[in-house]
C-alpha cells in the first residue's frame, strides 16, 4: 500500500508512485487550457494584447538568452569605418543591419520581443476577423514584424520608411514560403481530409490528443457547427476541453449562424 507524503511545496499530497514529471505536466496543461478558456472569452483588443505581450515577452527571453551566449559584443566587431561618412546608403543601411543581428542581450532582447509580439499580435487580430488561419494570414504578421524590426533596430538608414516597407516584404514573402511548404508536406492522410477544420480547430487551441476522439465518433468537420455537449461527451471528451471547443464554434463567424439545437 502506497503512503502519501506531503511535497517540498507543502499541503499537496501525491503517490510517491506517480511520476511527478507528469503530475507537474498536467497541472500545467490544466492551467493553460483554463487560460485559453478564459482568452477565448475576450473581445478582440483584450485577445490581443494579452498574446501580444507574453509572445513578446517569450521573445525577449530567447532574443536575451542568445545575445548572453553569443558574449554580447558581436556588434564591436561591426562598428562603422573611419570613412563612414563615404559609404553609400545601401552599404550602410547593410552595416546597420549585420550590427542589429549582432548586437548585446538588451539589443536582442528588444529586436526579438518586437518581431514575436508583432507577429503574434496581428496574427490574433487576423484570425478572429477572419476566422481562420490561413496564408494570408500568416504574411500579414509577417509583414508587421519586418517592418516594425526594421523601425525599432535601427535599419531605417536615410529612409526608415521605404525600409521598413522592404523588411515587411521580405519576411512577408519569406513566412508566406514557410507556410505553404510547410502545408504540402504536413496534409494529411486521403483517409483524414474530412477533419481539416476539426485538426486545425484543435491545434488552436492545443487539444490535439483529441483528434482520435472525434474520428471514434465520426465528428467529421461538416459536423463542426452541429457539435453539441452531449454529443463530446459521448466521444468521452472532458468536461474542460468541450468547454473549450464549443466556446470556439460560437464564436467562429462560419459556425456561428449554422449553430442549431441547445449546446
Amino acid at each position: 500500500m502506497a503512503v502519501e507524503i506531503p511535497t517540498k511545496a507543502g499541503g499537496l499530497m501525491v503517490n510517491p508512485q506517480q511520476n511527478p514529471v507528469a503530475l507537474v505536466q498536467a497541472k500545467l496543461k490544466e492551467v493553460e487550457l483554463r487560460f485559453k478558456g478564459w482568452l477565448a472569452k475576450q473581445s478582440i483588443p483584450v485577445e490581443a494584447a494579452v498574446v501580444t505581450v507574453t509572445s513578446a515577452a517569450q521573445g525577449a527571453a530567447i532574443g536575451a538568452f542568445m545575445g548572453t551566449i553569443s558574449g554580447g559584443d558581436g556588434s564591436s566587431l561591426l562598428m562603422p569605418p573611419p570613412n563612414a561618412a563615404s559609404l553609400n546608403p545601401d552599404a550602410m543601411a547593410s552595416l546597420k543591419q549585420a550590427q542589429a543581428l549582432a548586437g548585446g542581450p538588451f539589443v536582442q532582447a528588444r529586436n526579438f520581443a518586437v518581431m514575436t509580439g508583432a507577429n503574434a499580435g496581428i496574427s490574433c487580430v487576423m484570425k478572429r476577423l477572419r476566422g481562420k488561419d490561413d496564408v494570408q494570414t500568416s504574411m500579414a504578421a509577417a509583414f508587421g514584424s519586418g517592418a516594425l524590426f526594421s523601425l525599432v533596430s535601427g535599419m531605417g538608414g536615410p529612409n526608415p520608411a521605404a525600409n521598413a516597407l522592404t523588411s515587411g516584404l521580405f519576411f512577408a514573402l519569406v513566412q508566406g514560403g514557410i507556410f505553404q511548404i510547410g502545408q504540402k508536406f504536413s496534409q494529411p492522410p486521403a483517409e483524414d481530409l474530412n477533419y481539416v477544420k476539426t485538426r486545425s480547430m484543435l491545434s488552436n487551441l492545443g487539444l490535439q490528443n483529441y483528434e482520435k476522439n472525434f474520428k471514434r465518433g465520426l465528428l467529421t468537420d461538416t459536423t463542426l457547427p452541429l457539435i453539441t455537449d452531449s454529443a463530446l461527451r459521448d466521444v468521452k471528451i472532458p468536461p474542460g476541453p468541450r468547454l473549450l471547443i464549443l466556446e470556439h464554434i460560437e464564436r467562429e463567424p462560419e459556425f456561428k449562424d449554422r449553430r442549431k439545437g441547445p449546446r
